[in-house]
């Protein structure tokens, strides 16, 4: 009987895995650290990749240690990496205005309330169905 190819993961599953690696770590971790860290099943090879392809996206930073190099993540939180992803979005676009208009026209009332607030706003008064 042949064998079922394994699944593949969604994407960017492994950079999130090692991510929250270096987040726990609190310190430098090298490519083999983040493997052990993820419990081994990973070539140490793939997780050195990851970690350049992250390096070169701007979310981690590295130093060099000996012959290696010890990463450390640029964003504090998985909150900060969407951040950072959703400004990278708005940085690819010319027309600014339309891309944050449209963001928000699409954003739950729930959402655009919250974002009034971090912005120092007070919530729309005008009346739903008046003038």
């Amino acid at each position: 009987m042949p064998e079922v190819p394994a699944a593949r993961r969604p994407s960017g599953e492994l950079e999130a895995q090692v991510l929250a690696a270096l987040w726990a770590a609190h310190q430098p971790l090298t490519p083999q650290d983040v493997q052990l860290a993820l419990g081994g099943d990973l070539a140490r090879t793939t997780i050195a990749t990851i970690l350049a392809r992250l390096h070169d996206k701007g979310t981690v930073a590295r130093t060099r240690v000996g012959r290696a190099y010890a990463y450390t993540p640029t964003v504090r939180d998985p909150a900060g990496l969407a951040a950072r992803r959703m400004r990278t979005e708005l940085d690819r676009e010319e027309d600014r205005s339309t891309v944050l208009a449209r963001f928000v026209s699409d954003l739950s009332d729930d959402d655009e309330r919250l974002l009034r607030e971090l912005l120092g706003e007070q919530p729309d008064t005008r009346e739903v169905n008046g003038p």
